[in-house]
């Protein structure tokens, strides 16, 4: 599913923020992304998604190699990913239904079909009822569920989660793990970046540790 070889990555020429990441995700597997603020998490998590690339190395996901992938060969590879942000990132001119539908959208899918499936998700992430409602009336929990909806909508092979949980309470964080874990059981492949200690343990899940750009350890 994933394959880092010696992958590095530099903002500024000489001053890595990834350094010689070696990592290797199979299908269907849930992972922890820990470390400090800094550490280079979401700079992982950007070169997963194809938002970022790499300055070395090499990089091979869902077994093709997109290290130099060229941008017209993108969006078949995005659409296998979906990416879930701690600031939500939904668009607030938008209603809930109209959120989480923008992937489908994109892909060209009848209006009737895509109707359908936003509806299922809305009832499933639990904002039956909520679909004419606008982001800005909605709370940090709701709005977290939303964006995992429009992430998950059009049924991808990956889901990167950049800190969901950071800006929720305890209890919301878990309610929003156990939506992650449903979506893994099905066999969505669930790489999860959060500094949240507490959260790691409570699941028994492999966790990738991050120091000044890198890896020093996993809890397998």
């Amino acid at each position: 599913m994933i394959r880092c070889n010696n992958v590095t990555l530099e903002y500024v020429a000489g001053r890595p923020v990834l350094r010689n990441v070696n990592l290797h995700l199979e299908p269907g597997s849930f992972t922890f992304v820990s470390g400090a603020s800094g550490a280079g998490k979401s700079s992982l998590l950007g070169l997963l998604s194809l938002s970022l690339k790499q300055s070395g190395g090499s990089l091979h996901l869902f077994g093709s190699d997109v290290t130099d992938l060229a941008r017209a060969d993108l969006p078949p590879v995005r659409r296998k990913i979906g990416t879930v942000f701690q600031d939500f990132q939904l668009l607030n001119h938008l209603t809930v239904a109209e959120n989480v539908a923008l992937p489908l959208k994109i892909m060209g899918e009848p209006r009737d079909e895509i109707e359908a499936k936003v509806r299922e998700l809305i009832a499933w992430i639990g904002l039956d009822g909520f679909g004419d409602v606008r982001p800005p009336f909605l709370s940090g929990g709701q709005k977290q569920r939303v964006a995992i909806a429009r992430a998950v909508i059009n049924k991808p092979l990956l889901i990167l989660a950049d800190e969901p949980t950071g800006n929720l309470d305890h209890e919301l964080s878990m309610k929003l793990m156990h939506l992650f874990r449903s979506l893994n059981k099905v066999g969505t492949t669930i790489v999860f970046a959060t500094h949240d200690a507490a959260l790691i343990e409570a699941f028994d899940y492999p966790t990738i540790y991050l120091r000044d750009g890198q890896l020093h350890r996993t809890r397998s």
